[in-house]
C-alpha cells in the first residue's frame, strides 16, 4: 500500500515540477550570460543591442506560435470521410 502512495505522489510531482517559471531577473541573467558568451562586455552598447536582439527574437517566437495556435484553434474542421461500398451478391 506504501509503495503505491509513494508512486501516486511520485506521479503528480513530476508534472508539476515541469510547471516552472523564469522570474525576468532569472531570464536577464541567462540573456547576460549568453551575450557574454559571444563576447560582449557589460556596459557597452554592443552588449545592450544583444540583450534587444534576445529580447525581440523572443518576443517573435511568442508570436509565432500564438498564430499557430490560433490557426490551429479557428480553421474550419477537417472532414475525414471514407465511403465503404457494400456489394450484396
Amino acid at each position: 500500500m506504501r509503495f503505491r502512495r509513494l508512486v501516486l505522489i511520485a506521479a503528480l510531482a513530476g508534472p508539476l515540477a515541469a510547471c516552472q517559471t523564469v522570474t525576468p531577473e532569472e531570464r536577464r541573467a541567462a540573456d547576460e550570460r549568453t551575450c557574454a558568451g559571444y563576447g560582449f562586455r557589460t556596459h557597452t552598447d554592443a552588449m545592450a543591442r544583444c540583450l534587444l536582439d534576445l529580447d525581440l527574437d523572443r518576443r517573435a517566437d511568442s508570436r509565432a506560435f500564438q498564430a499557430r495556435t490560433e490557426r490551429m484553434l479557428w480553421a474550419p474542421p477537417m472532414i475525414v470521410e471514407r465511403r465503404v461500398i457494400v456489394r450484396r451478391p
